[in-house]
């Protein structure tokens, strides 16, 4: 922890950097990804403070849409996309994610109770070999099942339909580096 202490007591010793961020934000894009600690959105994009809305759950889960009873993670959506006016959702999800390997292994989460019953919200079983330690195929169909449950929210299904918002699938290695992204035109994963 010293460390992250350090750098926390030195971070804020160059305010000319960061004066700017007390006028506002105008983030480029919402980044829906995982809470694992290997994922570091702004290390991925090159992004710099202010460029970048995050959301990150658990499996880089996307909720359903409840207006009477809503979520944290709706009400972040629905800020970044009608406050902030973001153009681009990415929903990120990562090789070796404990989430998404819980789901497709099918795996007994009952000493985890608060994780079992968040990871029901993923959605349909995602697909994919239980005998692949990267769950590939799982992650990368359990990120386009978000993609979906992001067009069931109105706000977002809006903005895509009138060509103001873009929803994008990315796959990320983390034994790599490398990030894959969804090509609709022929529903694969491939290199960015």
């Amino acid at each position: 922890m010293q460390p992250l202490i350090d750098n926390a007591r030195t971070f804020g010793q160059r305010p000319e950097e960061f004066a700017r961020l007390a006028e506002g934000q105008s983030p480029q894009a919402l980044f829906i990804t995982c809470s694992d600690s290997r994922v570091v959105p702004a290390l991925i994009t090159g992004a710099r403070p202010g460029e970048l809305f995050e959301l990150r759950t658990a499996g880089n889960i996307v909720p359903p849409y409840a207006s009477t009873h809503p979520t944290g993670e709706a009400a972040t959506i629905e800020y970044a996309v009608e406050v902030l006016g973001v153009r681009d959702i990415v929903v990120c999800g990562h090789s070796h994610c404990g989430a998404v390997g819980a789901l497709v292994r099918g795996d007994d989460l009952t000493a985890v109770p608060a994780v079992r019953d968040w990871l029901t919200h993923a959605g349909p079983r995602p697909a994919g070999a239980a005998e692949d330690p990267a769950v590939a195929e799982g992650v990368q169909s359990h990120v386009l099942a978000q993609l979906l449950r992001l067009r069931s929210y109105p706000f977002v299904d809006k903005r895509v339909t009138e060509g103001r918002l873009t929803l994008h699938g990315w796959y990320y290695e983390v034994h790599t580096g490398s990030v894959l992204t969804h090509d609709v035109a022929c529903d694969t994963f491939r290199a960015l």
